[in-house]
């Protein structure tokens, strides 16, 4: 599949091959128009120039590469894609290859586009063939255009066929007489797999773990397919694991506690014969799509950690990275690793964020059925070691993550300090209205409220799924939780003169339907009833997190200032949380001295639901049931009272 140009020589360890693909005509596939685009020719340049200038490239066996054959293609893509892929760079297309570019989510197309996606697909093919073999101990592909999010019937996301997924298919399927049974796909590129995923969804063969910013499915790809739940399916269940960042700005500290709590034990029992991994560096410090502060130290201990396993077959295939130096350092760093089995100098002295050790507390307790490895409980005292977000709001827009990023790089001496303390010897400036987690946790669980609800938190068990954690039927995502899962210390009913309404398309909690609001503004000619939970301040910021769908509960929505501020004036916006459904926080008097306070929409949204700019729509079966068994059990209506007074709810103009 490829030809070799150069014989390794200098290993440190005798006998000691790694294999490395490297070959130009690949940068025939850029813009049409030579606009500036983050996928682009010259970050195969940099990696490859980095490793020769480094000496790195003289010790490998280096190949050129060569183009993949459609019969190894055609398992994993359809025909219809093969053909287009195949002959879209032809002079037939040139009239219309921008509007099928156009068409597609992500994509650019150009006369050289077919020949670098063959190329890249056979790079990994022909690498991942010989380490099998034994011919290779290990080998990195410096390929593009990148793979992991190309579907069987769809080029997406910069991807045109997906490489590790050929070859993956190739090694168990047209080379089974090599021996290896069980392949452990590792994505760490910051975006999700989906393509991967896909591929491999009901095949216990292969384990496929990815670790990305999800941020509750409003990161590229934007959709629910990287969130924890998705296991995989039949016999694949269990055998397909996502680790969703809730946020960006993730780090070493992060992907080493991933890989110690999560990978690693699984890798050890699901005992592959050979590793793939989907090297994608843009979660490297400074990459403007990614938003994280990976270093490379953490990416070579990570791949250190992987070559435990399979005798050390691993094969590194490369997919995103969009900031030149990082993605440089880091391949050089990988390299290292594969050659030497030498960590880039550096250490971990930070902890991983609070919302970390949520995600994969989330994902132990979702697989532990499939792997009892995972059964285990993580101590207490491991999951207090945090580390504050460096700018606590997140971002909804690719856009500011570029601008966070920026901002880190530009800071890098600064923020770097501030990252690699300790948590015990962080300060923070009083001034500042930043809280540690840890401070501000303290403090506010000394602070009782009541949380109103008048939705569908007004039935127990779905509320508590905000405390506890999990989901209850009808649910369409699985709830993190609060950091402190006590029950509410009291439960009371009360009536509220404040309209009752439903709206919204639909929602990423129930699906399509409405959910409920009320009206800001009291009306003494409307009765609303709400079930009053008597729980700490502190639950209540991670309640208000949920419901927004923040991405992060590492700060506090509403600080004890905000809390007397609301107290006075009646509400507050929430000015962290620009397109949360419920940032207005209302104060509806005292209970036994204790406030109580709900969370509804803004006015502004209340005039953008009478104007039609926001629908007004009535909830969902699921979603009414929930409300109905909350006021039936509330002791307040008989089903079909409850049913009524949803009904004319739903039916009244605001």
């Amino acid at each position: 599949m490829a030809t070799e140009v150069a014989s390794g020589r200098g290993n440190s360890k005798i006998g000691k091959r790694v294999g490395l693909v490297y070959d130009e005509r690949m940068c025939k596939h850029r813009t049409p128009d030579e606009e500036p685009h983050p996928e682009n020719p010259n970050r195969i340049r940099v990696i490859w120039n980095k490793l020769h200038s480094a000496g790195i490239a003289q010790r490998c066996v280096v190949f050129s590469a060569k183009e993949a054959e459609d019969k190894y293609i055609l398992p994993v893509h359809g025909k219809d894609h093969v053909n287009l892929i195949r002959n879209v760079s032809s002079k037939q297309y040139d009239s219309r290859r921008k509007r099928i570019a156009a068409r597609l989510n992500s994509i650019y197309l150009n006369e050289g586009s077919s020949e670098a996606a063959y190329l890249a697909a056979g790079s990994v093919i022909d690498v991942a063939e010989r380490v099998a073999k034994g011919e290779l101990s290990s080998a990195f592909a410096i390929v593009r255009p990148p793979g992991h999010h190309a579907e069987r019937d769809e080029a997406m996301g910069f991807c045109l066929y997906n490489n590790v997924a050929i070859a993956t298919n190739y090694i168990l399927n047209e080379r089974s007489e090599l021996g290896v049974k069980k392949i452990l796909i590792v994505d760490w590129d910051i975006h999700h797999g989906n393509g991967t995923q896909k591929m491999f969804w009901k095949d216990p063969r292969v384990l496929f773990f990815s670790v990305h910013r999800h941020e509750f499915g409003s990161f590229y790809p934007a959709n629910d397919e990287g969130d924890y739940t998705m296991i995989g399916e039949g016999p694949g269940a269990g055998y397909n694991i996502n680790v969703p960042w809730e946020n960006g700005r993730c780090g070493d500290a992060d992907y080493l506690a991933v890989w110690d709590h999560m990978l690693m034990p699984v890798a050890r029992e699901f005992n592959p014969d050979m590793i793939m991994v989907s090297a994608g560096f843009d979660a490297a410090m400074g990459d403007p799509l990614g938003g994280c502060r990976v270093t490379p130290y953490g990416y070579s201990v990570m791949l250190k950690k992987l070559m435990d396993f399979a005798k050390g077959k691993v094969v590194l295939a490369l997919e995103g990275g969009y900031n030149l130096a990082s993605i440089a350092n880091s391949a050089l760093a990988c390299m290292e690793v594969l050659l030497d089995d030498k960590v880039t100098p550096g250490s971990t002295e930070a902890y991983p964020f609070e919302s970390t050790w949520r995600v994969i507390q989330a994902v132990r307790r979702k697989l532990k059925s499939f792997w009892p490895t995972l059964s285990e409980e993580l101590p207490t005292k491991l999951m207090s070691q945090i580390t504050p977000l460096p700018i606590v709001i997140s971002s909804d827009s690719e856009g500011e993550d570029e601008e966070v990023a920026q901002i880190l790089l530009d800071r890098f001496p600064e923020v770097l300090q501030d990252i690699i303390q300790p948590l015990s010897a962080l300060k923070v400036n009083d001034s500042d209205n930043v809280q540690t987690s840890s401070s501000w946790r303290s403090d506010f669980s000394k602070v009782d409220i009541w949380y109103a609800s008048f939705g569908s938190n007004m039935w127990k068990p779905r509320f508590l799924c905000y405390i506890e954690g999990g989901q209850m039927e009808g649910m369409q995502k699985e709830c993190s939780g609060s950091m402190d899962k006590s029950p509410p210390k009291e439960i009371l009913w009360k009536t509220y003169a404040h309209q009752l309404f439903f709206g919204r398309e639909s929602t990423k909690m129930w699906g399509p339907g409405g959910v409920a609001f009320i009206h800001p503004k009291s009306n003494h000619q409307d009765e609303t009833y709400l079930c009053l939970y008597r729980i700490t301040f502190e639950q209540f910021n991670d309640v208000l997190h949920q419901e927004n769908i923040t991405g992060s509960m590492d700060f506090p929505l509403l600080d004890l200032t905000g809390l007397s501020s609301v107290q006075e004036k009646g509400s507050i916006t929430l000015e962290a949380v620009k397109s949360g459904c419920y940032r207005n926080v209302l104060y509806l008097g005292k209970v036994h001295g204790i406030p109580v306070l709900t969370m509804t929409c803004t006015l502004s949204d209340v005039e953008g639901f009478k104007s039609g700019k926001f629908p007004l729509r009535a909830p969902s079966r699921e979603y009414t049931n929930t409300l109905v068994r909350g006021l039936v059990e509330g002791g307040l209506f008989s089903e079909e009272e409850a049913k009524a007074y949803i009904d004319e709810a739903a039916s009244k103009s605001l």
